[in-house]
């Protein structure tokens, strides 16, 4: 599967010339937002981890067998990229026991910045936001189109298309989604599951997002959409009053498509349209995700881009540095700019 069978169409016209993204760890740096201050005392030991070409899963092995512990006594809030350099939370249940020696955790790929204790664990998804400051190298393009593509963004956002990485290798996921769906069968393997799942949903919201952006409606709200907030997991159902809500305009709110799951799509008018279109196009993966148990949950169409600046370091390099909330992709942002040649996997 090629990219635009797993994204969709542009919403500001098309890439603004042709980029590197990733030449070395430093040009995608990610730094959670974590609005939780520690107490100073309790079973919970919270570090503050920097990470160098390092999955999430592999630091949290390291830093269990450094402490002598199971791994499954280590938390965090996300995964971060591999191929990044990364700052992100985790937590160690240590009960009764002093904070240990962790410098056999520690090498070039991994440093422990900060310790603290707090009388919890850190919950997935905890963490409110993550900032991103992304360099790309090798830059062919005008830098004044490229300024005017950031201010357009800048004020109208971009459409929340879950990234390529979410799909494996040209799609490899999705299709493995579909071979099981299929079948009518799961996954044995807990990873594999929950990957295959997770690509599943991804790829059905990135194809009604896809209509919505085709037609012009993924940034508009229609009657009969379910609306959200920015950092918000409840929605409302939209009327015409709703409509016309002046925080639509100011990016707070949004209309959302489906995360598909048990039971209907509680959408109405031309949204329900399109999300049971694109339920008749997959009715093995749509049901499927359904029999899995899997929640219907909602995922704004539009990405609000918060604290947006940019400058140019050389003359082939732009350096963008930005905040999203969760489970939003940096590409996604990237993708309205620049199309980054010969690079199909982040």
């Amino acid at each position: 599967m090629n990219e635009d069978q797993l994204l969709g169409p542009w919403a500001h016209g098309g890439p603004c010339g042709t980029a590197v993204l990733k030449a070395v760890a430093e040009d995608f740096q990610v730094d959670e937002v974590l609005d939780i201050p520690l107490s100073g005392a309790g079973e919970h030991l919270w570090l503050w981890v920097e990470k160098r070409n390092l999955n999430t899963e592999e630091a949290a092995r390291r830093i269990a067998r450094a402490a002598g512990v199971p791994v499954r006594n280590i938390s965090y809030a996300g995964l971060k990229d591999r191929q990044a350099l990364t700052r992100q939370w985790f937590s160690l249940h240590l009960p009764g026991k002093a904070d240990p020696q962790l410098g056999k955790a520690e090498d070039e790929t991994l440093k422990i910045l900060s310790t603290g204790r707090h009388q919890r664990k850190l919950q997935r998804g905890a963490h409110s936001a993550n900032g991103f400051t992304l360099r790309l190298t090798q830059m062919q393009a005008d830098h004044a189109d490229l300024d005017a593509r950031l201010e357009r963004i800048k004020a109208c956002g971009v459409p929340n298309y879950f990234g390529l990485q979410r799909f494996g290798f040209e799609g490899s996921n999705v299709h493995g989604a579909r071979e099981y769906a299929e079948r009518h069968e799961l996954p044995g393997q807990r990873n594999l599951r929950s990957r295959l799942l997770s690509a599943g949903r991804s790829y059905l919201f990135n194809r009604v997002l896809a209509e919505r952006v085709a037609v012009g409606t993924w940034n508009q709200a229609q009657a009969g959409d379910l609306l959200a907030f920015t950092d918000s997991r409840s929605f409302f159902q939209a009327g015409y009053p709703e409509c016309s809500d002046p925080r639509l305009a100011l990016l707070d709110l949004h209309p959302t498509g489906p995360l598909w799951g048990v039971g209907e799509s509680p959408a109405a008018g031309e949204a329900r349209a399109v999300e049971a279109e694109i339920a008749a196009a997959e009715p093995s993966i749509a049901k499927w995700l359904a029999e899995a148990g899997m929640k219907h949950e909602r995922r704004i169409l539009r990405l609000p881009i918060g604290s947006l600046s940019w400058h140019y370091p050389g003359p082939d390099i732009l350096q963008l540095e930005f905040v999203l909330p969760t489970g939003c992709f940096a590409t996604a942002v990237v993708r309205e700019l620049v199309s980054l040649a010969g690079q199909t996997d982040i």
